[in-house]
């Protein structure tokens, strides 16, 4: 088939044409379908009162975790089956990542004096066990009715950043996380 002078001269405008509009449906919000994160992003914001010790009672602070993504639960040292699984999945989510597991430590805070049991403990090596000075440093973890309830997540500078819904799904979880990890270049 033989396009005539006219077909050629509309195909070329059209080759001429069609990324400028491309690029006036981007500029005025028009967006293809593309990735959404899962975890709700918060107002970022830097972890303060970061003062504490381990479950041991020896002191920690948590900027020796600075430079590190952290995933976080927040909750008491009696842990149930809900905390279980999710230091579970935080352990796991972890190990997912490969090569890049050394980029994310894990932390569990706990909200009262109570000593986590060691059998729990021994399943989970290498998560950091830590209790506040200050009772109100579990007050900038947000939630809609319970903070145990969810993982948060917090970059390598110490800010707060993102929750995962309760009764998180552990792929979309473990996907959000190796995102993160790919477009960061610190951590």
């Amino acid at each position: 088939m033989q396009l005539t002078s006219r077909g050629k001269f509309l195909l070329l405008i059209g080759v001429f044409l069609a990324p400028v509009v491309a690029a006036y449906l981007a500029y005025s919000g028009w967006r293809p379908a593309g990735h959404t994160n899962y975890g709700d992003l918060l107002k970022v914001t830097p972890l303060q009162k970061a003062a504490g010790s381990t479950a041991d009672g020896q002191p920690f602070n948590l900027e020796a975790l600075r430079g590190k993504w952290v995933m976080v639960h927040v909750g008491t040292a009696r842990c149930d089956a809900a905390c279980a699984w999710q230091l579970y999945l935080m352990r796991q989510t972890r190990i997912a990542q490969g090569k890049e597991q050394d980029r994310i430590e894990r932390l569990w805070v706990l909200t009262d004096s109570g000593i986590p049991d060691a059998r729990l403990l021994q399943e989970h090596p290498g998560l950091h066990v830590w209790r506040p000075a200050d009772a109100a440093f579990v007050a900038q973890f947000p939630a809609a009715q319970n903070r145990a309830e969810h993982i948060y997540l917090v970059d390598p500078l110490g800010n707060l950043m993102l929750r995962f819904p309760a009764q998180v799904d552990a792929k979309r979880m473990m996907n959000d996380l190796r995102l993160l990890l790919k477009a960061s270049q610190i951590g």
